[in-house]
């Protein structure tokens, strides 16, 4: 079955780094369109960063853009989140996200993660 696991949040100092995961079964995130989301309280979920099934290409927001790497490991089916240089903003529920013909929209539980001191 399709299922999306996002793991490494937690809270962290400004300035602070923190490596998030997505671990994906029942499809090939090689063969996906992967996205992370983000959604801080009360306010609504935002595009965070893409990587292209074909070709890897990636897309950042401009918020992040500089401080955040988007890749996947093929090997371990797993896409990745490097967020570093992490302010009080980027305080939020990250949510990995996958599309592909075959399985539609799918989405993970989420992982919060706190920057604060």
């Amino acid at each position: 079955q399709v299922q999306l696991v996002e793991s490494g949040g937690g809270l962290v100092q400004p300035g602070g780094s923190l490596r998030l995961s997505c671990a994906a079964s029942g499809f090939t995130v090689s063969s996906s369109f992967m996205s992370w989301y983000r959604q801080a309280p009360g306010k609504e979920r935002e595009v965070v960063a893409t990587i292209t099934s074909a070709g890897g290409i990636t897309n950042y927001a401009d918020s992040v853009k500089g401080r955040f790497t988007i890749s996947r490991d093929n090997a371990k089916n797993t896409v990745y989140l490097q967020m570093n240089s992490l302010k009080p903003e980027d305080t939020a529920v990250y949510y990995c996200s996958a599309y592909s013909l075959r399985i539609g929209n799918s989405w993970g539980q989420g992982t919060q993660v706190t920057v604060s001191t």
